[in-house]
């Protein structure tokens, strides 16, 4: 999987997004191999995420060229298995703690245009179709979803427990 994150210039991945359906991510705030410390996490939990809420502009390798701000806690503590199928408790702040978060999404069903304010979707929704259109073209097949059907978005903060 960091093979793949690397050749897509990514910082994080989830299984899920490689077709794997287990709860498992990785990720490297660095996005650089051989720089920073490269991440795996199994089973995550948040037990723990703090009330300051920050914006930043996030993009997603699922949706490649579309970033927007997305609202998320700046801090979250969390409890995983590492690689070798340890335990671990961590906290995870700044860059860090934002590629968790996004990456957990993933693994929760929860999309990046999910936490955006209607408003910030808005502004993406034309890049989003362009997918759409991409996606049809490519396999033939209507897609799943669309955004023109998009309902709305997640609260800011809905881990669950």
């Amino acid at each position: 999987m960091f093979d793949v994150m690397y050749k897509t210039d990514g910082i994080g991945l989830s299984a899920p997004q490689v077709g794997v359906n287990v709860q498992l991510m990785v990720f490297n705030p660095a996005g650089v191999k051989g720089e920073g410390e490269e991440i795996v996490l199994v089973n995550p939990v948040v037990y723990k995420f703090s009330k300051r809420l920050s914006v930043y502009e996030e993009g997603c390798l699922s949706f490649p060229g579309i970033y927007a701000n997305v609202l998320r806690p700046d801090t979250v503590k969390i409890d995983a298995q590492d690689a070798s199928g340890a335990k671990i408790k961590v906290k995870l702040s700044e860059l860090s703690a934002r590629v968790f978060q996004h990456e957990f999404d993933h693994l929760q069903g929860i999309l990046f245009f999910d936490r955006m304010t209607m408003d910030v979707v808005e502004s993406i929704h034309e890049q989003l179709k362009s997918l759409e259109d991409k996606y049809v073209e490519i396999t033939g097949q209507a897609s799943p979803e669309t955004i023109s059907n998009y309902r709305g978005t997640k609260d800011v903060v809905s881990f669950s427990r």
